[in-house]
């Protein structure tokens, strides 16, 4: 159960890095020229930071 919540999490933590991304690149008027380097740094910090919550809230986590 353990391993379908964190992929469950995993493809939300995607599709909001995502949205954020296409949101500043839509309010910059064009895409970014290192998009991979900057979705990266957008999900890298949320996905340390949720998936350290989860190990700490959730019993057994």
């Amino acid at each position: 159960m353990q391993i379908v919540l964190f992929t469950l999490v995993a493809a939300a933590l995607y599709f909001f890095a995502d949205w954020v991304l296409r949101t500043l690149e839509a309010r910059r008027g064009a895409p970014f020229p290192n998009r991979s380097l900057l979705f990266l740094a957008i999900i890298m910090p949320l996905a340390l930071i949720v998936f350290k919550l989860m190990e700490h809230l959730g019993p057994g986590m």
